[in-house]
């Protein structure tokens, strides 16, 4: 029996040795300190290419609500919801941004497909997907609702209806 105790004593001791020598040390820095795409923090600044052939910064925008929508022309919920953001656009530009960043098409198939609906706000196009892999975007649509601060109020993943996307600009507005 005290041979077991002994061994307990043992590896709790060699346990602790273990966790102690391998903790984080309190002077390490991250190799990327990046904002991530959370509720509460910052949006993560990106540059693109627009549909029509402009430079897009986020963080121009400074100062200015932005509904920050991913989507794509082949997703069904994304063409549902289209509608919706271009009534939303019409309504609250310039006060409110609407930017819909296209993710991985060409300029011919979603210039073809904002003509169809007659979109008219910015649409920035993410061929290579690195602002959605930034946001960390696993399903389209997703919005992100970005108050004027810059700061993500709201992250609303899914097909939205007038309703919702009239809730989330409101939790954005000055």
């Amino acid at each position: 029996m005290n041979r077991w105790y002994i061994f307990l004593i043992a590896v709790l001791v060699a346990g602790s040795a273990w966790i102690w020598q391998s903790r984080v040390p309190v002077d390490y820095v991250p190799a990327s300190k990046d904002p991530q795409p959370a509720v509460g923090h910052p949006a993560p600044d990106f540059t693109l290419t627009t549909v029509d052939g402009a430079t897009f910064t986020l963080s121009d925008l400074a100062g200015t609500p932005v509904v920050l929508n991913f989507w794509a022309t082949w997703c069904g919920p994304c063409r549902a919801e289209m509608p919706e953001l271009q009534a939303a656009a019409e309504r609250y530009e310039p006060g409110i941004r609407i930017i819909g960043v296209d993710q991985g098409e060409s300029v011919g198939v979603v210039q073809d497909f904002l003509d169809e609906l007659g979109v008219t706000f910015t649409v920035p196009m993410d061929g290579a997907m690195e602002v959605g892999d930034r946001y960390r975007i696993v399903g389209m649509p997703t919005t992100f609702f970005i108050d004027e601060k810059g700061i993500i109020r709201q992250i609303w993943a899914g097909e939205m209806n007038g309703i919702i996307l009239a809730e989330g600009i409101a939790g954005i507005l000055p």
